[in-house]
């Protein structure tokens, strides 16, 4: 392609990804696995809340802080306890729940986009791309409120995919030269966040910094709930909105047309939310990598590839897959706590290779 972005460009075919080959389970086992991970999502939330939590505080004491807040006639508890359980382990529980999910669906939007298996947040540079922006907004100053931070870490996102696709708007679109692109796209970006990192001179806001980049949900409160849960809800349903057209992307942009698609706008659509998602995730919790790998894999499955279903189970699974790695991290070396993107890390770093491998890539 000589001009313009190949990913926009409907003339440019990139490679047919897994989801086209997958299995389609009927309507029942679809109905059946959707019901089943709802139940152990709700099992999830409840459990993960008790985890760790220590102190000498068990399943009375968290019902009676949650039914106290819901407004329900239950003894009030004491004032440390409470703000314990309601102000820092509950945020934490379903900042975990919507980071995991959010990650999900743009791992799902994203692979029928390029039509690359491989293609994930983190893999792709968008993740570095907005650690970048959230960094630069607080080292500046201007990261007063989450809003702050979001918008920081939206503009590195954007700009990460924009250099992205202008770095291979004149080749194809193969699996390895987009993760490769991605690979240095992302490592150029994380040269950057160390760079205004170490112009601050301050070694504890460098140090805390660091370790909230590796991925954390430790820094969650009702705040950035909030805003991850409206920036969730929105997006989920901008591409769930554009399942039929994911569905036809699926087998190549000549198809997509031919079923009345606007391949260039609906790219630009998913590609700006799944932006938007990601730099929320990120300013909330830091760069959190392969989430958006490993659960559309798995749900596609399990369900088959299409994105009426893929899309809210990737993000039921994606939801609980976040809250169980991060009570993992928060007990396996207590207590010590290890940030969540290390296991996420260890645990995609297998998956990656063997697509690599089942794609004869390695």
């Amino acid at each position: 392609m000589a001009d313009g972005a190949a990913l926009l460009d409907p003339a440019v075919e990139p490679e047919v990804t897994p989801s086209s080959a997958a299995p389609r389970p009927g309507g029942g086992r679809r109905a059946a696995v959707v019901a089943l991970c709802l139940v152990v999502l709700a099992a999830s939330l409840v459990a993960a809340v008790r985890v760790g939590i220590g102190g000498g505080i068990g399943w009375a004491e968290i019902g009676r802080s949650v039914g106290g807040r819901l407004g329900l006639p239950v003894p009030p508890l004491p004032g440390l306890t409470d703000s314990l359980i309601w102000d820092l382990r509950v945020p934490r529980v379903l900042l975990a729940a919507l980071v995991g999910a959010s990650l999900a669906v743009c791992g799902a939007a994203l692979q029928s986009v390029t039509r690359n298996a491989l293609a994930d947040p983190y893999l792709l540079g968008v993740s570095s791309g907005a650690s970048t922006g959230a960094v630069l907004v607080v080292v500046v100053g201007f990261a007063g409120s989450q809003l702050g931070m979001t918008g920081g870490a939206f503009l590195g996102a954007l700009v990460s995919f924009a250099l992205l696709m202008l770095l291979l708007r004149r080749r194809g679109l193969d699996s390895v030269r987009i993760v490769l692109t991605g690979v240095v796209v992302g490592q150029l970006f994380t040269a950057l966040t160390s760079l205004v990192l170490m112009s601050t001179g301050d070694a504890d806001s460098t140090r805390a910094l660091t370790h909230w980049l590796l991925g954390s949900m430790a820094p969650a409160r009702w705040q950035s709930v909030v805003v991850c849960a409206v920036a969730c809800a929105v997006g989920l349903l901008v591409v769930w909105l554009c399942s039929s057209a994911l569905d036809g992307l699926a087998f190549g942009s000549d198809t997509a047309t031919s079923l009345g698609v606007d391949v260039r706008v609906v790219r630009v659509v998913l590609l700006v939310t799944t932006s938007l998602m990601t730099a929320v995730a990120v300013a909330a919790v830091g760069a959190i990598g392969f989430v958006g790998l490993i659960v559309p894999h798995g749900v596609r499955f399990l369900v088959g590839p299409l994105h009426r279903v893929l899309l809210p189970l990737s993000a039921v699974v994606g939801a609980v897959f976040l809250v169980w790695t991060d009570a993992l991290a928060r007990v396996a070396f207590a207590p010590l706590e290890v940030p969540v993107g290390v296991f996420t890390a260890l645990l995609g770093v297998p998956l990656f290779l063997l697509v690599l491998r089942r794609r004869g890539e390695l």
